[in-house]
């Protein structure tokens, strides 16, 4: 495999989540936050994990980016709220420092993740019916329960974040 593809997803998946952070506008934010999970699978089609990436964009890329983007519409209150921001400066140093501290971790994952081996057996295959029976089997209750987690996290953010009402306006 070459690295350039890699260095190319690389490159835009983390320049998108670093413009992402850097922008004042929610919902552009958010698009480009979908761009970067659209780049993370890129990323796992690209190491072969093809099952993996197809579940990222079904889950991420579909699924959280919508709750994320119905989120962001449903609890802004005006836009002089959102007005307040530090200046550039700050914004730029915000945004890079993170992203240099995680991509620090990445290559330091991706470079020990691969020891040199004496022993050469191929790891098992795995197909998309096993995986399925497994994440439906011994792990059903699991998934609904995250499932059921993630709705009222949502639902409790947006009751926290919606305006109150006084009831003595006529």
């Amino acid at each position: 495999m070459t690295l350039l593809p890699l260095l190319i997803i690389m490159l835009l998946t983390l320049g998108s989540a670093a413009v992402a952070m850097m922008l004042r506008n929610l919902i552009h934010s958010a698009m480009l936050l979908i761009f970067s999970w659209a780049g993370i699978a890129a990323f796992f089609l690209w190491a072969g994990a093809e099952f993996v990436a197809f579940a990222q964009v079904l889950v991420y890329v579909g699924a959280v980016s919508m709750v994320v983007l119905f989120a962001v519409l449903l609890t802004r209150r005006s836009r002089a709220d959102l007005e307040v921001s530090p200046p550039a400066w700050k914004r730029i140093l915000l945004a890079v420092f993170p992203s240099v501290l995680v991509g620090s971790l990445l290559i330091g994952a991706v470079l020990g993740a691969f020891p040199p081996t004496t022993n050469s057996s191929p790891a098992p295959e795995l197909t998309v019916k096993q995986i399925g029976e497994s994440l439906m089997g011994p792990q059903t209750a699991a998934l609904l329960a995250i499932g059921v987690l993630l709705t009222v996290a949502l639902l409790g953010a947006i009751v926290i974040a919606s305006p109150e009402k006084s009831e003595d306006k006529p």
